[in-house]
C-alpha cells in the first residue's frame, strides 16, 4: 500500500488529520517513505549528538510548496515506530524556508498532537508550549538542514488557524497535480 496516498481524514472543525510517522523522537537515523517501493528508506544520518526532538512525519494525499507530503512533527508520550499511522489535533505551524544551493523553498512543519497522549493532551495551540522549547525545536531544524548543506529559516510560528490552512492548501494542492 502507498502510504502516501493514504486519506489524510482531514476534519477541519476538529483539526484533526493523520500523520505517517518516517522518524521517530530520539532516532539520529532519519528516514523517508519511498511510494515507488512502498517502503521506508535510510535518507541520513544526524550527526553524533543531534537526535529528533519528536517524531516526524508527514500528512498523507498532500502536496507542500516544496513538492513532497507537507512535514509535521507530533508530541506525544513515547516514540512511535517508523510507518505508524496516527491522528493528530493540529496546534500550529513553524512556517521556513529551506536553501539548497541557489534554490529557496517553502518547507513548513506542522506541529500536532497525538490523539493518544496524556502528556500533551491539553495543549490547543502553539503558543502553549514552553516558549524554551519551541526556541529548541528551531534550533533542532536549523542544525538539522546545516548537516546536510541546507539552510534553514524560521520566518513565522502561527497557531492551528494556519495550521489547518496549510493542510487544506496541500490537500488542493495534490488534488490538482493528479
Amino acid at each position: 500500500m502507498d502510504l502516501a496516498s493514504l486519506s489524510h481524514e482531514f476534519d477541519k472543525k476538529k483539526r484533526e488529520c493523520r500523520v505517517v510517522v518516517e522518524t521517530p523522537k530520539g532516532r539520529r537515523n532519519k528516514f523517508d517513505y519511498d511510494p515507488k517501493v512502498e517502503a521506508f528508506t535510510l535518507g541520513g544520518l544526524l550527526p553524533e549528538g543531534l537526535s529528533f526532538p519528536f517524531d516526524f512525519g508527514f500528512v498523507p494525499s498532500t502536496v507542500a510548496a516544496d513538492g513532497d507530503p507537507l512535514d509535521a512533527m507530533i508530541l506525544m508520550d513515547e516514540p512511535a515506530h517508523v510507518g505508524c499511522v496516527l491522528t493528530v489535533r493540529l496546534i500550529g505551524v513553524i512556517e521556513a524556508q529551506q536553501t539548497d544551493g541557489n534554490k529557496t523553498v517553502e518547507n513548513d512543519r506542522l506541529v500536532s498532537v497525538a490523539m493518544h497522549s496524556y502528556s500533551h493532551e491539553d495543549l490547543q495551540s502553539i503558543g502553549d508550549l514552553n516558549q524554551s522549547l519551541l526556541d529548541q525545536v528551531e534550533q533542532f531544524f536549523i542544525s538539522y538542514n546545516k548537516s546536510r548543506g541546507k539552510k534553514f529559516k524560521v520566518t513565522g510560528v502561527h497557531g492551528p488557524a494556519r495550521a489547518v490552512k496549510r493542510v487544506q492548501q496541500a490537500i488542493d494542492a495534490r488534488k490538482n497535480s493528479g
